[in-house]
């Protein structure tokens, strides 16, 4: 077919092949046309196409003429490098390698001529030391002579020291040195005369100790190591000052002989305190001798000798201390006592086979004063005292010199490693025989004997524990003006858990303290609250004789009076342990004009154990805390359950008593009238409630008040208030339709009153309490367009702006309880 002279398959293929060079299909298909105009759009599209081919054609024709030129101009400057190219290698070729070759010839002269200049520089100083080795070698040999001039030897010998061995021992000197006067080779000649000057600085040393010259023991200890004999030296002086150790050790033991200075109790302890006394003096002055002479560090040599003098003259002084103060038979009578005041004290009542409950009894005493006496005399408290006073003085000394030590040893290792590190125990410490010995026979009796004074103690503080006179509920009795009010026991107990924690770390022995505190946490918590629980159950338990009937005074007052008993302990345990934790306070009762106390990092610096102590006694006060306070609970929940919970109910009664909310404001102020009448002004209908609720709260909280601590007191009202509170809010309720308007403005401020008198002179916390009463009468007094506003904003789910703790049918009923008018 044809239209217009175009066959329309072969237009078909070509556009087909044109649109089909990007991927794209043909929009129009000729073989799909089928009308002219469309013949005609597509043949003008392709018009289109065909121009931008050809515009994109000619483009690129002309930019490759534009390549062409570039292409010839690069061309031509390759042309004109590569002519520069020739010239330069020939001037290099003809002019610079001529210089290239006279640099070389004057580097390799140069070469050459330094050398030989560094071994003609080498041969003169050969021949330099050489002439200085046989001028030592002269000099030696002279002044050993007649002169026997010993420091002028002994420094020719320290300058030939610093010659090089390689050139004392070579052939060269060999054949130089020599003489007449000193045939021998140059090193055998130094050999023996060091040899000859060491022992006869020997000879002059020890004699000059042994006639206690000061002066030429020092002159030839010096000596020692000019000559290269500073082993040698060390050790005769540490030989020297360790006779000097044990002489002043024996002469401080046997000051006591035939005397009563060992019967003095602290006789031992200062025995080995002048020993430990002594050895860091010998450090400390004669320290910066060895130093100069010897070299940085060498001191540590005499001190490993003065450790081993310490080790004997130490031991001999604690192996003399246990015998003479027969420490193993007093730990043998302390591991038989039997605690029987304490162990029957825990017997259930029936199984005492006596009609009197109190173990402390006059009776209970009489029946124990035989075997309590006989148990004394096998464990006598003030012996035990006086043996742990002396024990904790020698270990605080031992740990001093051992503090002492380890900061000389850390002086010597610093000097090499500037990097700080922590202070630990040097090994000639830590290895030697006395250490194992202050364990074996000082801290292990110290941490029994510990126990055993610790728990004696508590025992005989409860045997001895009287409660405070003159104590009383009533008013109209005053009570002694010192509280707070607690039995004796407690002072007692404290003093010597104060007395037990200045000792033991006093002594600064890790070991003592991992041992004694966990034990005194221990006893308190088992003895010391044991006791108290034991009496609050079975002797002071507040319970009537009859069913209803509020208990005995004197019972209430000596339950009382034990709860106080937990507090001011748990008190006194925190201020031990803060007073020992916090840095340059002053403990103890004799500390008012003392010196401020050692911190605890100053007590113990080595390693960790300043982090240790912290932790341990951090321990105590937290363990002690937990178990008195939940003996306090329990406690204060005896009170209010048998002391003030029968009471309340009674009170609330009372306040509210003919108190009538149904009342119009006539009947108001004709009761006013009747009131104003019979001269009862002050018992008004407004302040009725409020007056008879404080009287009845000021009975029942006042007495009780006076005699318990602050905290606990505060306890004691938290846990009253809660329940008042739950039968204020049932109180409430049981008004639902027998009030009006008035009345419930009168209710919200006899409520608003209570609360105000409940909670005066407390915390504003407590009245959080009595929210869901005081919301309750909020919403009673509610106007209806307030009520209508707060339900709008409860369907609306919006903000309200109070924390409401009633939900809201609560507050419907709280709202529908006024009735409505007739």
């Amino acid at each position: 077919m044809k239209t217009n002279g175009i066959n329309s398959p072969s237009v078909t293929s070509g556009v087909a092949c044109i649109n089909g060079t990007d991927g794209e299909p043909a929009e129009l298909q000729m073989g799909h046309v089928s009308s002219v105009a469309e013949i005609k759009t597509t043949l003008a599209r392709l018009n289109e196409q065909e121009t931008s081919v050809t515009v994109r054609l000619n483009d690129l024709v002309a930019s490759r003429k534009d390549l062409s030129r570039d292409l010839g101009k690069l061309d031509l400057m390759r042309a004109q490098l590569g002519s520069q190219a020739v010239a330069t290698r020939a001037i290099s070729n003809n002019m610079l390698s001529d210089a290239a070759s006279t640099a070389k010839r004057i580097s390799s002269a140069v070469q050459r001529l330094d050398l030989e200049q560094a071994r003609v520089k080498a041969t003169l100083d050969v021949v330099e030391q050489v002439v200085e080795l046989k001028a030592c070698v002269l000099g030696v040999t002279g002044s050993m002579g007649a002169p026997q001039d010993w420091e002028t030897a002994a420094g020719y010998l320290n300058r030939a020291s610093k010659i090089a061995k390689e050139i004392v021992c070579g052939s060269f000197a060999e054949e130089i040195v020599p003489s007449a006067e000193v045939p021998d080779p140059p090193n055998v000649t130094l050999e023996h005369a060091a040899e000859s000057l060491c022992g006869l600085f020997l000879r002059e040393f020890e004699k000059a100790a042994k006639e206690d010259n000061g002066v030429k023991v020092t002159r030839f200890f010096k000596l020692f190591p000019l000559i290269g004999k500073s082993d040698v030296g060390l050790d005769v002086y540490g030989r020297y000052v360790c006779q000097g150790v044990a002489s002043r050790a024996r002469s401080n033991l046997n000051a006591g002989t035939g005397g009563n200075q060992r019967k003095d109790s602290f006789f031992y302890a200062n025995a080995l305190s002048k020993l430990f006394e002594h050895i860091a003096q010998i450090v400390e002055h004669h320290g910066g001798l060895v130093d100069r002479h010897y070299g940085q560090g060498r001191m540590v040599r005499v001190i490993e000798r003065l450790q081993v003098e310490a080790d004997s003259q130490g031991g001999i002084i604690i192996d003399t201390f246990s015998d003479e103060r027969n420490i193993d038979r007093k730990l043998t009578d302390i591991r038989s006592y039997a605690f029987t005041f304490l162990v029957q004290s825990f017997l259930p009542a029936q199984n005492l086979k006596v009609g009197i409950s109190r173990t402390s009894s006059p009776a209970m005493f009489d029946r124990n004063t035989d075997t309590q006496a006989q148990e004394d005399d096998g464990a006598d408290m003030k012996d035990v005292d006086g043996y742990l006073s002396e024990i904790a003085v020698m270990l605080g000394r031992w740990s001093l010199y051992s503090r002492f030590l380890a900061n000389k040893c850390k002086d010597t290792a610093s000097s090499a490693d500037p990097a700080p590190a922590l202070l630990t125990m040097p090994a000639l410490l830590t290895s030697s025989s006395l250490i194992r010995k202050i364990t074996d026979r000082l801290i292990s009796p110290f941490n029994v004997m510990t126990t055993f004074y610790f728990r004696r103690s508590v025992e005989k503080a409860f045997q001895l524990d009287e409660q405070p006179s003159d104590l009383s509920l009533s008013m109209n009795k005053p009570v002694p003006s010192n509280p707070p009010y607690i039995t004796s026991a407690v002072d007692d107990v404290m003093y010597i858990v104060n007395q037990i924690a200045q000792r033991s770390l006093a002594t600064s022995q890790r070991d003592v303290v991992a041992s004694v505190v966990p034990t005194v946490a221990r006893v308190l918590g088992s003895d010391f609250v044991g006791m108290v629980q034991r009496k609050m159950r079975d002797e002071s338990y507040p319970k009537g004789a009859i069913q209803g009937a509020l208990p005995p005074e004197h019972i209430i007052v000596a339950f009382l009076v034990l709860i106080n008993n937990l507090d001011i302990a748990t008190d006194y345990v925190k201020r031990i342990v803060s007073s020992r934790l916090e840095s340059g306070s002053t403990t103890g009762p004799s500390a008012s004009d003392a010196a401020p106390s050692p911190t605890i990092t100053d007590l113990y610096p080595l390693n960790h154990d300043a982090v240790f102590v912290t932790n341990i006694l951090k321990s105590l006060q937290s363990s002690f805390e937990q178990k008195t306070s939940e003996l306090i609970s329990d406690g204060i929940y005896v009170v209010f359950k048998n002391v003030m919970k029968p009471r309340l109910r009674p009170i609330l009664a009372d306040t509210f008593r003919d108190v009538d909310y149904s009342m119009s404001e006539e009947d108001l102020e004709d009761l006013a009238r009747e009131a104003e009448a019979e001269n009862e002004g002050s018992l008004a209908a407004e302040d009725l409630v409020s007056r008879r609720f404080q009287q009845g709260w000021g009975a029942l909280t006042k007495p009780i008040a006076r005699i318990l601590t602050d905290s606990n007191f505060a306890i004691l009202l938290n846990v009253v208030i809660s329940y008042l509170s739950e039968i204020l809010e049932k109180r409430i309720w049981s008004y639902y339709s027998r009030i009006n308007s008035l009345g419930a403005v009168r209710l919200e401020r006899d409520i608003a009153n209570i609360v105000s008198l409940i909670v005066r002179g407390g915390e504003y916390a407590l009245r959080d309490a009595f929210t869901r009463c005081t919301q309750i009468c909020l919403v009673m007094n509610m106007e209806d367009d307030e009520w209508e506003e707060l339900q709008a904003m409860q369907k609306g789910a919006g903000d309200e702006g109070v924390e409401w703790k009633i939900d809201v049918e609560e507050r419907a009923r709280a709202k529908a309880m006024i009735r409505n008018p007739a």
